[in-house]
């Protein structure tokens, strides 16, 4: 089977410092994969390169069976690439609807549409089962599971082949955290490849079907996310054991 996404040969460098070295990952359509290493491992580097943020200086990409040129966020989203970064970029002072359009409004002549807006919001939440008090309640006043659930589903709007989820239960509780689980989880029934950034060794077993693990900017193994093979997954994360 083709990869959904094949990365070869990842290279970038900041002046003297190798942020990334001859690094490779493979993503399946329907495949939950977990990016996994400790800080300045090379991860974030990683995926500012998939997204065009920060491209590499070198490296080989096929994303859907062909060759292609990531060299801006512009880019990633035309392949169809959608990223939910750590911080969200949601407006706590504006509603679920708003939030989810923020500047690509559906427009009627010169107005919003809302109710298109309100329509599409609410059948795209309820698809992926999130549970809101309301599609117009402020963002502000959600809870941050229900806050990283809005995030994650408006980048669905675009219709994404590849979603990229940057830390998604940093900072949440038991409950908050197990429900955005359940959302990657959906995220794969709907045949997306999903590459979750996670230190949470914990949630990455909970949900990934693999584990790709770098260390100082390199592959430095890659596992079945078992939770038999937890210890040789920590043992590549901190250079105890040899590259698998």
């Amino acid at each position: 089977m083709t990869p959904l996404l094949s990365v070869d040969g990842a290279s970038k460098s900041f002046g003297a410092v190798e942020a990334l070295r001859d690094v490779s990952l493979e993503i399946e359509a329907g495949e939950v994969v977990a990016l996994a290493g400790d800080n300045g491992a090379g991860k974030s580097t990683l995926v500012k390169a998939i997204s065009g943020v920060a491209p590499a200086d070198e490296a080989t990409i096929w994303f859907s069976g062909r060759e292609v040129n990531i060299r801006s966020p512009h880019d990633a989203a035309a392949l169809g690439i959608a990223v939910v970064y750590q911080d969200l970029a949601l407006c706590d002072n504006l509603d679920v609807v708003a939030n989810m359009y923020l500047g690509a409004e559906a427009r009627e002549r010169y107005f919003m549409d809302e109710i298109a807006m309100e329509g599409r919001a609410t059948e795209l939440l309820r698809s992926l089962s999130v549970s809101l008090p309301s599609v117009r309640a402020e963002v502000g006043t959600l809870s941050g599971g229900q806050r990283q659930s809005v995030a994650i589903t408006r980048a669905l709007l675009g219709e994404p082949k590849l979603v990229i989820l940057d830390e998604p239960t940093a900072a949440l509780g038991v409950t908050q955290t197990a429900q955005v689980l359940e959302l990657v989880k959906r995220l794969r029934e709907r045949g997306l490849g999903v590459l979750i950034i996670s230190h949470n060794l914990a949630d990455v077993f909970a949900v990934a079907d693999r584990i790709v693990v770098l260390r100082l900017g390199r592959n430095a193994g890659e596992f079945p996310a078992d939770a038999s093979r937890h210890a040789d997954v920590v043992g590549a994360i901190t250079g105890a054991v040899a590259v698998a």
